[in-house]
């Protein structure tokens, strides 16, 4: 799937391997995440199989600077794979809600403990989307009005996030609730 996320990334523009790695961090990496070592390996595989194209740019005291482009057939190949129909449910994994459903002889403390360190991630979670991400793609489409549909699906995907959070932290106070007056 990075290899889809690092051609998606370059049809809006050609970046750098840590210009992608920035990108990601600041995009995807809510819903898919790529360490730098990852992305340079995947970058050299597109690379290979001619999706994408590298050149060197100079730098004053600095190493060259290695800048990826999309190869039309890199943007035929990720317009196929935007068409194809996703038909299935991704397997979903959370490490809470496996403790969770195992903590049942655990002491309500412990308990309470792991669900408000867990709530405190995810209300900082909802506040970044709502404030840093949503700002970023407000820039972007003030500021790259060619990305403007872009933006809108960013927008999409930015919205998706903040309601499954606030989902998430509906969830936790349930819970809190519920072992409070239970254990």
């Amino acid at each position: 799937m990075l290899k889809f996320v690092l051609l998606g990334s370059l049809n809006c523009q050609p970046m750098s391997g840590y210009d992608l790695k920035q990108f990601i961090d600041r995009s995807t990496s809510n819903f898919w995440h790529a360490e730098l070592s990852q992305i340079y390996t995947t970058l050299k595989t597109l690379e290979k199989e001619g999706l994408i194209i590298c050149t060197s740019v100079a730098q004053e005291k600095r190493p060259d600077r290695r800048v990826y482009t999309i190869t039309p057939e890199g943007s035929q190949h990720f317009a196929d794979w935007l068409h194809q129909p996703f038909t299935e449910v991704d397997p979903y994994k959370d490490t809470l809600l496996l403790k969770i459903f195992f903590s049942g002889d655990q002491d309500k403390t412990d308990i309470l403990a792991q669900l408000d360190i867990q709530r405190n991630i995810h209300q900082k979670i909802v506040e970044k989307y709502q404030a840093e991400t949503a700002g970023i793609i407000a820039k972007t489409m003030e500021h790259a009005p060619h990305l403007r549909k872009h933006a809108l699906m960013w927008e999409a995907t930015r919205r998706f996030g903040e309601i499954a959070e606030v989902a998430y932290l509906r969830w936790l106070d349930e819970t809190i609730q519920m072992v409070q007056e239970n254990f």
